[in-house]
């Protein structure tokens, strides 16, 4: 059953009237629960965005655990009904480049090593190891020669992916690489990473680049800025 308004104030009536079977303690008590299972509804129909899902999108993520700072790009879902449940990512953690996988199904135990196939548009396919977390069956990453994944990814359209499991089924999905230069180079400058084959471009500083930036300055660091530039026209001139 889905939670609507119309299904929670119905059912937050009915509380109301149940006051003489219940306290009123008890009554308020269950219209809370009745609320919050709406939020929780909500939450999770709007956790995805349409952009995660048809898209490469980027994040900036904080553990706990371990106070440690991490950027990732992370890939769109392959298309429902034809694939598995499969999603990428490029992981800058504690200044490491990782690559890493998540899948709503089994791969295989957790600590253990997993095939990872594949091919970027009509290349040959590639096989490399990945591993399971310690704590998970569904996820799988490495730390090694992520570099060369990268620009593999970068170069192409299309990733198509196989992951063979324990359980001896195949794990399929094909991830579309369109739009995913932007988020990679992001985590690629958080981890200091420039790849040889791909070129720096330095964009011009634009007008509407310093109207904005100088509105986040103070007035009297807005006269400064200003005075500096004045200077700077009239030795032009």
């Amino acid at each position: 059953m889905s939670l609507s308004y119309e299904n929670v104030t119905e059912s937050i009536a009915i509380v109301q009237d149940s006051k003489m079977k219940y306290s009123r303690s008890i009554c308020q008590t269950i219209a809370r629960i009745i609320l919050a299972l709406l939020i929780s509804s909500l939450a999770i129909a709007f956790a995805e965005t349409p952009d995660e899902m048809n898209s490469w999108t980027f994040h900036k993520e904080w553990d706990k655990s371990s106070n440690l700072h991490s950027s990732l790009a992370r890939s769109p879902m392959p298309k429902r009904g034809l694939y598995d449940n499969l999603r990428l990512e490029i992981v800058c953690k504690n200044n490491k480049l990782q690559f890493s996988l998540d899948a709503n199904s089994l791969i295989t135990s957790r600590g253990r090593s997993f095939d990872f196939e594949y091919q970027i548009d009509n290349k040959s396919p590639i096989i490399i190891q990945m591993k399971t977390y310690s704590d998970s069956k569904r996820r799988g990453f490495t730390d090694e020669k992520v570099e060369r994944i990268v620009e593999s990814i970068l170069s192409g359209q299309s990733m198509f992916i196989r992951i063979p499991t324990l359980i001896r089924t195949v794990l399929s999905g094909a991830i579309p690489l369109e739009n995913a230069d932007q988020p990679i180079q992001q985590v690629l400058s958080d981890c200091g990473v420039v790849l040889p084959n791909m070129k720096v471009e330095q964009s011009t500083y634009s007008l509407a680049d310093f109207e904005r930036d100088i509105k986040k300055l103070s007035p009297e660091q807005q006269g400064r800025v200003l005075n500096k530039i004045k200077e700077m026209m009239t030795g032009i001139r």
